[in-house]
């Protein structure tokens, strides 16, 4: 039996040298291309890198969690380029299984050097030719770099940049009152690696990424004291306190450039949004409604941000949205209950808490996925390409980060100790 497939391949010329630090340059040239090929549960087969045991593992693991179907078992051969595959190409087409990932790792100069390729089993043609990446030789270096891999792999295959290399903010508190300690935690999108940010005894609130995945905006109250926002350098150094005003100042929102900060602030009464430099000085603010607006966050083009208000009566609050340009606000919840709002990165989906639910809606409103209750009251958070989400959980008395794939990949679950709140996904650190 045979099935019939489109596929979007991207088409740069020859090799792609990228390094760690470097940013993608050339945009691609999309041509569309048909074929046939046999019905195939595995989509893409990955021959573990030569000389590499670091590498191989996280990349295998990163792409089994998304919707292709991966495999490194029962492999006719383990080539480690596109060159080796001369004269074995109908075997590997025989097999069915549309893409072959193979690599090899090297050092070079006290780095190490990994190139790998993505090869078109029906054409034998190498998507986007040979791509380079160079890592510093450590644990984290290799780590990371492995995540960007994958990263590459599944754009050359889907088209859609990964989400593997950004990362994971969440809190864990433990202790009740005046024992209460939280934590800020980061860690990969894979689960793996979490660090502690940051420790307070009190609480945290609404961690919120800045665009480039460097730092983090998070609200602090301790002991008889207000919530006040601080701003912190992911890779070390203290904190700095934004907002040092009397009143509750809660839910920090980066603006798409990183110039600006939204926040919530009682500071001059009711709780209202307003907005300010990331690196401090005067807030502005924007909304002057006698009830109480909160948990506003930047759509991706930081033409709008969409809010929650409790206008339409006690507990029953609502999603709006603002327009910087008109000034105009218009409801975009269509359900009794929907706070916590949160936007994909294209704009088009926005991840809120929908009564006691987890859940999801388009920009009009219409809720387009139910993850249910999580026991915690508190909304998912996007990755960066849409595909998947995460969200905080309990499950047997033990807080929970469960990320789930919105597209029939694999979903799996990291426990913490105590209570996990507020998990939200960066973008890949620039």
């Amino acid at each position: 039996m045979r099935t019939h497939q489109k596929l979007c391949l991207s088409l740069l010329a020859s090799t792609s040298t990228l390094l760690i630090s470097s940013n993608l340059l050339a945009a691609p040239v999309v041509l569309e291309l048909d074929y046939d090929i046999p019905v195939q549960q595995n989509q893409v087969a990955f021959v573990p890198f030569a000389g590499d045991s670091v590498l191989s593992p996280i990349i295998l693991n990163d792409l089994s969690k998304t919707e292709l179907k991966v495999t490194n078992k029962d492999l006719p051969q383990q080539p480690h380029s596109s060159s080796e595959l001369s004269g074995t190409l109908p075997v590997w087409q025989s097999m069915g299984i549309p893409y072959l990932v193979v690599g090899n790792t090297r050092s070079n100069r006290g780095k190490i050097v990994t190139d790998y390729e993505v090869v078109d089993v029906k054409s034998g043609r190498v998507i986007e030719g040979k791509q380079t990446l160079t890592a510093d030789n450590n644990k984290e270096s290799l780590r990371y770099a492995g995540h960007v891999i994958a990263d590459k792999v599944y754009e050359l295959i889907t088209g859609t940049p990964g989400d593997f290399s950004g990362r994971i903010a969440y809190i864990e508190e433990v202790g009740t009152g005046k024992d209460k300690v939280s934590r800020l935690k980061v860690m990969d999108a894979d689960g793996e690696n979490a660090k502690t940010i940051t420790e307070v005894a009190g609480s945290i609130f609404s961690p919120s990424w800045s665009p480039d995945g460097n730092r983090i905006a998070y609200s602090v109250q301790r002991d008889k004291s207000y919530p006040v926002i601080y701003v912190q350098n992911v890779s070390g150094g203290g904190a700095s306190a934004l907002t040092p005003f009397k009143g509750s100042n809660l839910s920090p929102s980066f603006s798409p450039d990183g110039s600006k900060i939204l926040f919530s602030s009682s500071f001059e009464g009711s709780a209202d949004i307003y907005e300010m430099n990331a690196s401090g000085g005067k807030p502005r603010r924007i909304t002057n409604w006698p009830s109480s607006e909160v948990q506003p966050s930047y759509a991706p083009d930081g033409k709008s941000f969409v809010f929650v208000s409790d206008r339409a009566g006690f507990n029953k609050p609502q999603i709006y949205r603002y327009e910087f340009g008109s000034g105009r606000t218009t409801k975009v919840s269509s359900s009794g209950y929907a706070t916590s709002p949160q936007f994909s990165s294209d704009g088009s989906q926005i991840a809120f808490l929908s009564g006691r639910s987890a859940a999801i809606m388009n920009s009009s409103g219409a809720v387009t996925t139910n993850l249910g209750n999580t026991g915690i009251d508190e909304a998912p958070s996007f990755s960066p390409n849409g595909k998947r989400v995460v969200y905080a959980s309990t499950q047997g008395g033990k807080g929970i980060l469960t990320i789930k794939s919105l597209n029939g990949g694999e979903s799996f679950g990291k426990s913490g100790q105590g209570t996990i709140r507020s998990p939200v996904w960066s973008s890949s650190p620039k």
